[in-house]
Parts: C-alpha cells; structure tokens; sequence
C-alpha cells in the first residue's frame, strides 16, 4: 500500500496525544478488573473451593470432560468439564454474571454463573443441600477474569430460554458451579481479540507513520470496530492465531496438503523428501540464500526441480513432494515471500506432456472441488471478515487451455487498451495477467485456468522445446510448458523436461549458464550416466492456492509464519 502524504507537526502530536490517551484509558480498565480479582476474600466464603487460580483443578466425579465441538443434545442437564479461553464477560448484577468461553476457532458458547448463597458473614444463608455453592464473591472473581484467559470450568448444560445468537453454540449454555484460573492473561493485551479478527489492509511491515496512525485512530472512531496492521498481528502471533479467521485459514491450508497427497497416492505417486540445503545454487540462478557450511558456502534451494528428476531417472517414475521453497527475491508484495510451501510432483511420460497437464489439472480441480464440501464452514468464517465471490469452476470436460499465444490475442481484442500492442513472445506481467483473469472469468465462467506453450524466451533451460517447430514473435520457438491461474493469478508453473543429454546441454549453453558451473555439472550428468524416460511435471504454491481460492487480500494471510525481505520473526 502507498502511504498517504505526511500530517503536519500539529496534527501528528494531536494523534499521538490522543492515542496515549486511550491507552491510558484501557489500562486503567485493566487496572480496575485486576484489583477487582485482587480483592476477592476467600475467607470465610462457603464457596471458596469453587473458584480461584489453581493449575491443576479437581471436579466432581461424575463431571464429563468435552470439547465444545462435541456438545450436543446427548450433554443435556448433565454436568460437564469444559477447558477453554475465556473471550469476554459481563456482570448483570452482584448475584448474575454471563461469560462466552472459547475453543477451537470460534466454537464459542455462554456460560451463566449464579449466586446461590444469599447474605454475608453472620447473616450468610446456604443452600438446600445438594446444591451448589455459589457466591457473590465468586460471581465477581468470574466475571472479572481477563479476557484471554485459560479456564476451566463445571457445569451443567441447559437450554437457554431463547438460543444465544451471539454464539456458534446457540442452543446450550454452560450453568457454571465451578472455575478456576488455569493460566491468566495480561490485564492490558497486545491486540485484543476483537481487533484479531477484523480484516487486516495494511501489509506493511515497517511500522506506520503518524499519517496513517491518525486515519487508523479516526477509522476506528468511526466505525467503533478495532483494526490492526500485519505488523501487529505478527508482533502479537499468539492472538493472531488464535482468531477464528486465521484458525479457518489454517484449517483450509491443512486440507489443501491432504486432498494433494491423497489424490497422487491413489494414483501411484510416491513421496520423496528433496534437501533443502544445498551446495550450489539452484537451477544456476542468482536469487539464493547463501550460509556458511563448515568453512565453504551452501545455499537454500530455491526449487526441488533437479531432485525431482533425479527421482525419475532413479526409476520411481512418479513423485511428488510437500516442503519448503526459498527465494532470495528483495519483492515487498502481497504476492511474494521468501519462503513458501511448494507441492511438487513429476512423472515419466508415456505419449506426450499433455498427460503431465491432465494430471496436475486433475489434481487441483480435485482440491478446488472438495474444499467446498469439506471446509464449508472454515470458507464461511473467511468470508464473514474477507467477503468475495464464489470461486467460478468449469464444468467436467470444459476446462480452459488457451495457448499463451491466444492469452495474449485475447488480451489485445477485448482487454484494457494498455494491452493492445502485447507481443506474443514476453512474458506477462502481473497487471496482464489479472487483466487475463477478469476476462476469463467473463468469457468461460471459470476462475481456473491453463495458459499453455510459452515461449521459450520465458521458461528455464530445461523446458522441452515444441517439436513441431513452432514460433511465436519473432521467431521465437514455443516451450511445452505452461502455467495454471486462480482468479487470474499464477498459482503454478510446469512442463515437459529435457531428458536427452545433448539437447539438454545446448539449451543450459544457449541460456548463456555455463555447463561446467557447481550444480549444473552434477545435474547434467546425471542424463549421462543413464537413459532417463521422458518426463515433465510441476511446482505448486500452497500458500497462492489457499490465498486465491479465498480471494484473500495478502498470500501472507495464507502462511503461518510468513518470511518477507524484511520479516523473519516471529
């Protein structure tokens, strides 16, 4: 994001006062629940053993232990055990107070805490026997727990008298008879959870200017609804996880991995594990990590390529791998990080590299189908704070391959007028491709795509040449390589490889990379030492799948830890 012009001197103080202000504000909230916990007597309280900061807390034997994901109609007027964050509270009076507990995600539900004992010191009234010992200085320990907290409590589940809208488990709440304080949080938090889950739209990760400080602070005022940067929520991981939007992205990702491998294990692809430290750079470019390695040089691969077709020489005849991938690229975009996930796969070919190209359309097309079924509720909570539009997938047997050549005609014809003079022999950049996507998405209804045949002058020296000759431009040839896109992204890159020696060692020399370099020697020898199958395949971002498939804002919001040029912690 651009930033805005600098405030002047005035306005800047006017904003920093006012920020200190409310700071000062929350903290002497903070301050007034921590002294009213403080000041909670146990003495002489008949419900003392009910309540408190205990670690390891004791409850009746014939309380259930359950996840708030299992409570159902089965836990009805039974007493139960429940583990959980405590996410806010509210006192309706000294002898009531409501609490929503939470856990997993944003499985969250009421709990009702209700003073049985009546009257205190001399004039204290107990219950009948066989009922709970509630207190009012119980009630108020409960309600005055900071937000955030680790709880446990018994109770017993009821039906509410009408269902509790403002939870995802509407239709129970939780009676509370006991609790107790298994790990505090802070009185005053970092990002509160309110904040977390709110959509995030600055990305920067340099900390922000008083400019945009006072818009942020005069955006909040107006909306009453908090926001923080990445910055913060990374500054602050814990709550940033632990936001039922990022739990869902989580969740999402995780199914993205399960649905690639299953797929390419029932079709007999084997997983292998490809190193990530490395003695030269990969595929003989500029853009690596470099590290001391016992008084010589290493380096983080930036793509497992080689040992994938190290693996197909070896006879496996069809992997794939799931790991990391490291690029050295000094690119401050919601689009790039300097490590990401990749989901690789190669393949012997038996006719042609179409096979390839059937396959990894296979494969996302299966993800792309299930995510739905199996994450319905995840993408709901994504969209609740990231709205976008169903993704647009083609019908069986109408998937859309076009030709780069014919990508760029389409561009020419009926794209934006910047794009009228695009050459069919370069590359395209990322404003074209968008361009690309959105006429798509318009002409075949489909969000998922195939561009194909790229020129060569766009690919590295191992794609596989067009046999047939032909030339794009001026007399560029065309590659048997291709990309696919999710709303009009490049999610990955892939092709037939060269497997005979010869050909391979006139293309890495016509790349102008010298044959004889650390890396390419080893790897050009490798098609020499044996005779290696025609074979092709591709390199899958996991974190692009996730963030376009949920039209996220960032691929940051896709990584659990995301590594920028300017990010390595947390």
């Amino acid at each position: 994001m651009e930033a805005d012009a600098p405030t002047s001197k005035k306005g800047a103080k006017k904003a920093e006062a006012k920020a200190k202000k409310e700071a000062l504000k929350a903290q002497r909230a903070a301050e007034r629940a921590a002294s009213a916990v403080a000041n909670v007597s146990l003495e002489d309280d008949p419900a003392k053993d009910n309540y408190g900061k205990v670690t390891n807390p004791t409850f009746s034997p014939d309380a259930v232990e359950v996840e708030l994901r299992n409570l159902d109609e089965s836990y009805d007027e039974k007493t139960v055990v429940v583990r959980a964050w405590l996410q806010n509270s509210r006192v309706q009076s000294a002898k009531m107070g409501f609490v929503e507990l939470r856990k997993g995600g944003n499985w969250i539900i009421q709990g009702l805490v209700m003073a049985s004992i009546s009257g205190t010191g001399a004039e204290t009234q107990l219950p009948a026997e066989g009922t709970p010992l509630i207190s009012r200085q119980m009630v108020k320990f409960i309600t005055s727990i900071h937000p955030e907290s680790y709880i446990a409590v018994e109770a017993k589940v009821k039906r509410p008298v009408e269902p509790v809208k403002s939870c995802r488990i509407s239709g129970f709440e939780l009676h509370i008879t006991k609790c107790f304080v298994v790990s505090p949080a802070p009185a005053v938090l970092g990002m509160t959870m309110a904040a977390a889950n709110q959509p995030i739209v600055n990305f920067s990760d340099e900390t922000a200017k008083a400019g945009e400080a006072e818009k942020e602070k005069e955006k909040e005022a107006e909306t009453a609804i908090p926001s923080a940067s990445m910055l913060t929520h990374l500054d602050n991981i814990a709550m940033h996880k632990r936001s039922p939007v990022q739990q869902a992205i989580a969740d999402i990702r995780v199914e993205v991995k399960k649905l690639f491998r299953s797929f390419l294990e029932a079709r007999r692809f084997k997983e292998f594990e490809p190193p990530c430290l490395i003695g030269a750079a990969s595929e003989g470019g500029a853009n690596v990590f470099k590290l001391a390695y016992f008084g010589q040089e290493a380096y983080l691969a930036q793509s497992p390529q080689f040992y994938k077709q190290f693996e197909i020489a070896g006879g496996r005849e069809r992997v794939f791998s799931i790991g990391p991938v490291f690029r050295a690229e000094n690119s401050n975009t919601p689009r790039h990080m300097t490590e990401f996930t990749g989901l690789d796969l190669e393949m012997e070919i038996t006719k042609d590299y179409t096979e390839v190209v059937s396959t990894l359309e296979g494969v996302l097309l299966h993800i792309l189908r299930e995510l739905p079924v199996r994450c319905a509720d995840e993408i709901e909570i994504v969209r609740s704070v990231y709205p976008s539009e169903p993704f647009l997938l083609p019908e069986p047997g109408k998937e859309v391959r076009l030709t780069f050549a014919e990508a760029q005609k389409l561009l020419r014809e009926e794209g934006p007028e910047e794009y009228r003079n695009v050459r069919d022999d370069e590359d395209m950049s990322t404003p074209q491709e968008k361009a690309l996507g959105a006429l798509v998405r318009e002409k075949y209804k489909t969000d998922f795509y195939v561009i194909d045949k790229f020129p060569e002058t766009a690919r590295p020296f191992y794609a596989k040449l067009d046999d047939s000759g032909a030339t794009v431009g001026d007399g560029v040839r065309v590659t048997n390589a291709f990309d696919f896109f999710l709303r009009g992204q490049e999610i990955l890159s892939g092709g037939q490889r060269i497997n005979d020696p010869d050909e391979l060692e006139a293309r890495i020399r016509a790349k102008e990379v010298n044959p004889e370099s650390p890396g390419i020697k080893e790897y050009l020898s490798t098609f020499r030492q044996v005779g290696v199958p025609p074979h092709g395949g591709g390199g899958i971002g996991l974190d692009r799948v996730v963030a376009w498939f949920l039209a996220l804002p960032s691929v940051h919001l896709a990584a659990g830890y995301p590594r920028t040029p300017k990010r390595l912690m947390p």
